[in-house]
């Protein structure tokens, strides 16, 4: 197997890996509060690595320190969006597509952000991940659930959070960034449950089982299993087996929860595939067809 092909495992699993992710926090805020469940995966698996970027924080000034606070602090509103749509939904396939079109919602924010034009696949994805996306939410009626709204908010602040990030990943090292990012995402989703959230009196052993879980694999092993995919792989064929993770969530989410899906549903979840699959290969998965 040459490095190419180990790169794209590599990839897959982590797919996996991400997807297991949504069932393990599922499972976690069913003891613990949704923002306290956020900070504390994410300031253990910033501990998590430290041992990987501490020699790079001689590299570290104050400015580029609140540069990546910055990003952190992104980074943080879209996760506690995240776990909250995860509290009140009960269909978290649904979900990760609806997540998905952060890549989507990227060029929107680039174009307003730094005037970068989106590209000419974008204008044809739009309407067709609109279109999915109506498709979830059409119910005898536009009937969008709270989960979906919180879902999509989301997906918004993790494209801005993308631009920035790709700006900050040219100035910082990837791992010290993360780290730093990790870091203080985890900080802020603890205030935010020192203000709004109470923690139980007691929490059984099997939801700090699913925490370590989350905390361990889905979040400090899949950053790590994903650079190093990354790094071995085409940006292109990475970006299209990174579109797995939506489909293992809704796999999992049958299996785990008997989660169903009707056809319109499906309808929409394979519109959003599809507008993914068109914009991040520039329409050229259409041409190879034909």
């Amino acid at each position: 197997m040459n490095a190419e092909h180990k790169s794209a495992w590599i990839l897959v699993m982590t797919t996996a890996l991400a997807a297991f992710g949504w069932i393990f926090s599922k499972e976690t805020i069913q003891g613990l509060p949704p923002f306290g469940f956020v900070g504390l995966r994410f300031l253990v698996a910033s501990i998590c690595l430290v041992p990987l970027s501490y020699k790079k924080f001689r590299q570290l000034t104050f400015s580029l320190f609140l540069q990546a606070a910055g990003g952190g602090a992104i980074l943080a509103a879209a996760l506690m969006a995240w776990v909250y749509a995860i509290s009140v939904s009960e269909t978290l396939g649904e979900g990760a597509f609806i997540v998905s079109l952060s890549m989507i919602i990227v060029p929107i924010v680039a174009w307003a952000l730094y005037k970068e034009r989106p590209k000419r696949a974008f204008w044809v994805s739009m309407p067709i991940a609109i279109s999915g996306l109506a498709l979830l939410s059409l119910k005898g009626g536009w009937n969008s659930s709270a989960g979906h709204i919180w879902f999509f908010a989301n997906a918004c602040l993790l494209a801005l959070h993308f631009n920035v990030n790709s700006k900050l990943a040219h100035k910082l090292p990837v791992l010290l960034l993360t780290c730093i990012q990790l870091f203080v995402t985890g900080v802020i989703a603890l205030i935010a449950s020192a203000l709004f959230e109470t923690f139980p009196a007691s929490i059984a052993p099997s939801i700090w089982g699913w925490f370590a879980l989350s905390a361990l694999l889905a979040t400090s092993l899949r950053y790590v299993m994903q650079t190093l995919g990354q790094k071995g792989s085409n940006p292109a064929n990475a970006a299209l087996i990174m579109l797995l993770e939506p489909i293992w969530t809704v796999i999992l989410s049958i299996l785990w929860y008997g989660e169903s899906l009707s056809g319109s549903k499906v309808a929409g979840c394979s519109l959003i595939l599809v507008a993914l699959i068109f914009y991040r290969t520039d329409g050229r998965f259409i041409k190879l067809r034909e």
